[in-house]
C-alpha cells in the first residue's frame, strides 16, 4: 500500500501539482488531498490504485523494503535519449 509521503515525493519528482495528478488519475482533487494528508483520513482503495497507476505510468517506481519506503523516478536511458 502506498503512503501519503510516497505520493507527495512522487509528485515532487515529476514536478506535478495536486491538480495535475488528480487529472491524470481521474479522481477528485479532494480525494487526492485526503490521500496525501498525514491525518490518516479514509481513502477508497480504488482511489489509491488510480493514483498509483497514474504515477507508475509516468515512470515512478514505489519501493518498500525492510529498510524503509520510497520512490524512484525511472527515465529512459537509451543512447538516443541521452543525446
Amino acid at each position: 500500500m502506498i503512503t501519503s509521503r510516497q505520493v507527495r515525493a512522487a509528485r515532487a519528482l515529476l514536478g506535478w501539482t495536486q491538480e495535475m495528478l488528480a487529472d491524470e488519475a481521474l479522481i477528485a482533487l479532494t480525494a487526492l488531498k485526503r490521500l496525501e494528508s498525514e491525518s490518516y483520513k479514509a481513502v477508497n482503495d480504488n482511489t489509491r490504485h488510480q493514483v498509483m497507476k497514474a504515477l507508475e505510468g509516468a515512470g515512478i517506481v514505489f519501493l518498500d523494503s525492510d529498510r524503509g519506503r520510497g520512490v524512484l523516478l525511472v527515465t529512459n536511458s537509451s543512447p538516443e535519449q541521452r543525446k
